[in-house]
């Protein structure tokens, strides 16, 4: 530290002690300190912005302290520090609160806003309502500001916002709004995160083609080099991101082995750029994928470490999606009580972060844990739960498997008309859904059922169309299951 910054802040200290300076003597020491940080030492201010901002805010310089303040946060951002990224963004916030309005003012507290947002989704879960809040204020300051380009994470973080909230008719308005614009202003960028966000939005809501469609319109956009940006847009770097939610739908859409593919390759590519939230979301969806193939030892290797990084970085989203998954696998082994309790525990960290995105589907694998304790009526209450999420909120990418899992309970409990009532209804929305894998599953139910009651023919002549449909993944558990039961029917 240069002498004479030093001898500043000796003097600061000494006579701050001995309360001998006057408020205004106080505030030129602390201006000259951070004036002499910047000529003396840029590298100083370059590394630690925060030390000139808390230095300014104390000299009374508050439009310099808010500039410092917005670069400490964008640096603590760039090193995945999001907790203190979004306590510099709002001790920025603060002091500009201090300055009277005008278009400059409105513009740093645009950047302010929607980059404690971003913060915020990271920190608190992509549904808390802190993160909202911060993107109700930044969207009127965006709108206010007409709609400027470089903001576009601002209608883009409100749609995740509402999307991971499952309100899906607005996160997919604003995704309309977002690609409307970007189309006008022919503006690739834009392009990209409408697209991705339209994928997720239309996906949760049982729209496989278009989910498929719009997340290779976004891959087919993405530029490496022009897009290097995004990253900060959206969170994580956008191409794996999309790569790694292909994988799920083309799971879905009956291609498993491409799925499988797809994913390692995005965690492979996640684990090179040493960005810890980009590496949550892609392990988040290597964990969806493993969970439905059945790929146990490797969900559990990608729910470790999805926990880890969580754990160390302060992600409860994440953290609680990855003891989920661990919950899981223990609850398909021979740790059954154990695993029921990492997957109660796990789902109620979940809801707690405001999100309610992917909750039929995590109560579906609770209630199936539940199935195989021997819990049949809990299991039947929480496939209620989740089937009465699903009708209120409209995510319909696993209700299928809702219907077919509840059918599944009560030809346990004996109630095979009712089973198959349940049966024909997953049968029914998977093929309205082109969900192959819903499929699948649904006519193997179903033809168990009606081989069981002695007919055998009409059995087979359900499951084979199906069953032939399929040019890959036959290694798969759904599909070696279904290869028995047509052997047994042949037999």
């Amino acid at each position: 530290m240069p002498d004479a910054v030093y001898t500043f802040k000796h003097a600061l200290v000494r006579d701050a002690a001995h309360g001998s300076l006057l408020r205004k003597d106080r505030q030129q020491l602390h201006a000259d300190i951070a004036e002499a940080l910047e000529t003396d030492s840029p590298e100083i201010a370059g590394s630690h912005p925060e030390l000139l901002a808390q230095h300014y805010a104390e000299a009374g310089r508050i439009e310099k302290s808010v500039m410092y303040w917005g670069k400490a946060g964008h640096r603590s951002a760039a090193r995945s520090a999001m907790a203190e990224a979004a306590a510099q963004y709002q001790k920025g916030l603060d002091q500009l609160a201090l300055l009277s309005d005008n278009p400059d003012r409105q513009r740093q507290e645009l950047e302010l806003r929607s980059s404690l947002g971003a913060a915020l989704l990271v920190v608190k879960g992509y549904g808390a309502p802190e993160a909202g809040q911060a993107y109700i204020r930044a969207r009127e300051l965006w709108e206010e500001l007409g709609s400027p380009s470089e903001f576009l994470r601002v209608p883009y973080g409100q749609s995740l916002y509402h999307m991971n909230r499952s309100e899906f008719d607005m996160a997919q308005s604003l995704a309309d709004d977002l690609l409307r614009l970007s189309r006008q202003r022919n503006d690739s960028a834009g392009l990209i995160l409408g697209h991705y966000t339209s994928a997720r939005s239309l996906g949760f809501k049982g729209n496989l083609p278009q989910w498929q469609s719009h997340l290779e319109a976004a891959l087919a956009l993405y530029d490496p080099i022009c897009h290097r940006s995004l990253i900060e847009d959206a969170g994580f770097h956008p191409s794996v991101g999309a790569r790694a939610n292909l994988a799920i739908v083309l799971l879905l859409r009956g291609f498993p082995d491409q799925a499988l593919v797809q994913s390692q390759a995005a965690v492979a590519e996640a684990r090179t750029l040493a960005h810890p939230p980009t590496l949550g979301v892609i392990l988040h969806y290597s964990t969806t994928v493993l969970s439905l193939i059945g790929e146990d030892p490797a969900l559990n290797e990608a729910a470790d470490e999805l926990v880890a990084i969580a754990t160390e970085q302060g992600f409860p989203f994440w953290g609680a999606l990855g003891t989920i998954c661990r919950g899981w696998v223990k609850a398909k082994g021979a740790h059954i009580i154990e695993g029921i309790s990492l997957l109660r525990h796990g789902l109620s960290a979940f809801r707690a972060t405001g999100a309610q995105a992917w909750v039929p589907y995590l109560i579906a694998l609770l209630a199936r844990a539940c199935e195989i304790a021997g819990q049949v009526e809990e299991a039947s209450t929480l496939l209620d739960d989740a089937m009465q999420i699903a009708e209120r909120t409209g995510e319909r990418w696993f209700e299928a498997e809702l219907y077919r899992h509840k059918g599944e309970l009560l030809l346990r409990q004996d109630h095979s008309e009712a089973a198959e009532e349940l049966y024909q209804k997953a049968l029914s929305i998977a093929q309205e859904q082109g969900a192959k894998l819903w499929e699948l599953r649904a006519a193997v139910s179903l033809a168990r059922l009606r081989r069981d009651q002695g007919h055998r023919a009409e059995a087979r002549d359900l499951l084979v169309p199906i069953y032939g449909w399929f040019t890959e993944g036959f290694d798969t558990p759904d599909l070696k299951e279904a290869k028995a039961v047509l052997d047994g029917l042949d037999a």
